[in-house]
C-alpha cells in the first residue's frame, strides 16, 4: 500500500466560504489552496486550504450532518500569547468548553494546548504529573502558569 497522507475533510453546511475566509483570519499562515464551484461558476462546491501547515478538505453542500465533539483540531502552542489569541478567535461565536477544547462559531471543535501540558504531564514524577493534570482539569483555557505552579505544588 502506498498511502500518500492523511487529511481532514470537513462538510459545511452550506457556509464553507464564510467559515474559509473566518479560519484565514484567525491564523496568519492561512492558505487557499484551491476552490472548485459548482458548474465552474456556480456557488463553492469544495476547497483545500492550509492552516499551520495542515492541509484541509472542505465541502459546502447542504447536510443534514453536524460537527460533533467526537473529532476536534488540536493546535499545540508555545506562548501563552498564542493560546490567548487562538482562543479568543476561534470561540467567537461559539462556545468555550472545558480542558481547552471549545467549538467555532460552525460547530467544528477545537483543542487549543500548550506544549508545556504534555511536558509536565510526561513527567517520571507522577505526583507533579497528577498535580498539573488536575489543574488542567479545572480549566477551560489552559493557563501555563497556572499548570506550572500545579507542577511545583504552589
Amino acid at each position: 500500500m502506498s498511502v500518500q497522507k492523511i487529511t481532514p475533510f470537513l462538510w459545511y453546511n452550506n457556509n464553507a466560504e464564510e467559515a474559509i475566509a473566518f479560519y484565514c483570519t484567525v491564523f496568519k499562515d492561512a492558505e487557499v489552496l484551491g476552490k472548485n464551484y459548482h458548474g465552474g461558476n456556480g456557488p463553492l462546491f469544495s476547497a483545500t486550504i492550509r492552516l499551520a501547515g495542515q492541509e484541509l478538505m472542505i465541502m459546502n453542500f447542504a447536510s443534514p450532518f453536524q460537527f460533533t465533539e467526537a473529532i476536534s483540531l488540536f493546535i499545540t502552542c508555545e506562548k501563552q500569547e498564542d493560546i490567548d489569541v487562538l482562543w479568543e478567535k476561534l470561540s467567537a461565536g461559539g462556545e468555550q468548553s472545558r480542558c481547552g477544547w471549545l467549538k467555532d462559531k460552525f460547530g467544528l471543535s477545537w483543542q487549543v494546548i500548550p506544549t508545556a501540558l504534555m511536558q509536565l504531564t510526561n513527567n517520571s514524577d507522577k505526583e507533579k504529573a497528577q498535580r498539573v493534570f488536575q489543574a488542567m482539569m479545572q480549566m477551560d483555557k489552559i493557563i501555563i502558569a497556572d499548570l506550572e505552579k500545579a507542577y511545583e505544588g504552589n
